[in-house]
């Protein structure tokens, strides 16, 4: 159900699970993240958003920032909540972090992902390069995209 007001809340531990369903619904022909790939990122201190309504989670975002550059490892919302803001409300979030340590930002996305890469450019992010058969086992090709630092 899409009822309700997006927040948006640091990812707890206890959100791995459903992490993992979104993942298994959103990446079928690909390899989705396990519960543990999850739990090793919250370890390490990267960054990790969730969006949740009615206190279900909808979607995540997360982020490793070093002191030269940053990466966004992965932006997921649920199917029936795509195309209502919930990605770029993630992706905002993930922007205003990388803009505190003033750093560029760098993701992988499918090449036949026109919504994302729609959201990416409209956010300062450029093509880079083309990765060849990136995403396994379906061999999916991904761009490679990049923004420059931006200063608060």
């Amino acid at each position: 159900m899409t009822t309700g007001t997006v927040t948006l809340a640091p990812l707890r531990h206890a959100d791995v699970p459903r992490c993992h369903e979104i993942e298994l619904a959103l990446f079928p022909g690909d390899d989705p993240w396990s519960e543990n790939a999850f739990r090793t990122e919250l370890d390490n201190g990267n960054y990790y958003i969730g969006a949740y309504a009615d206190d279900e989670l909808i979607g995540y975002a997360g982020l490793a920032a070093g002191e030269y550059e940053a990466s966004v490892h992965t932006i997921a919302v649920v199917g029936h909540w795509q195309g209502r803001g919930v990605g770029k409300m993630l992706l905002r979030d993930l922007l205003a972090r990388v803009d505190e340590i003033n750093v560029p930002v760098y993701l992988e996305v499918r090449t036949d992902n026109e919504p994302a890469i729609a959201l990416y450019l409209a956010h300062g992010f450029e093509r880079l390069g083309l990765r060849r058969r990136y995403y396994q086992p379906s061999g999916a090709d991904a761009y490679t995209m990049g923004r420059p630092a931006h200063s608060v």
